[in-house]
């Protein structure tokens, strides 16, 4: 039998516009420098990275406009709710993203805010090129299509 105490990934903000708006190449596990009350904020679950994306600034990346709201209990040590957060990836993952950014015009997306199963912080980040308007639209085309099949299969069996 498996045991309780067995911690799984609990999700925390999702992106979920980022599919449909991008073209995503590959995703890479971050983690977060974060303080304290930034952790009690994202464990309360109102934090949002719909509008963020990561960059890089003198040889490390950043996260960029992600809300963290600010924790009720915690009375003047309180941290800024859109503060640049720095990510700690490895020095080959880091040079490996810069390259993409600056090569191939590449953006930096985070998809996810999780903890994992030892209680960490991490982001999901995606390497991915902006989407035209005929890509979104050949994208809703099959997502629509997708749906419709599987009424007919219901309908039908």
């Amino acid at each position: 039998m498996a045991e309780k105490n067995e911690r799984a990934i609990k999700v925390v903000a999702e992106n979920r516009k980022a599919r449909f708006n991008y073209a995503i190449e590959d995703t890479l596990e971050a983690g977060i420098a974060l303080t304290g009350t930034e952790v009690k904020s994202i464990r309360n679950g109102k934090t949002t990275i719909a509008e963020s994306y990561a960059d890089s600034k003198d040889g490390e990346i950043w996260l960029i406009n992600a809300n963290i709201p600010e924790y009720l209990q915690a009375n003047r040590f309180n941290h800024e709710p859109k503060r640049p957060r720095k990510l700690l990836l490895h020095r080959k993952q880091i040079n490996k993203l810069m390259g993409a950014v600056d090569r191939d015009g590449m953006t930096l997306i985070p998809l996810k805010l999780y903890f994992n199963e030892r209680g960490r912080a991490k982001l999901l980040l995606a390497v991915a090129k902006g989407k035209k308007l005929h890509d979104k639209r050949e994208s809703e085309k099959k997502r629509d299509w997708g749906r419709e099949k599987g009424r007919l299969l219901r309908a039908r069996g």
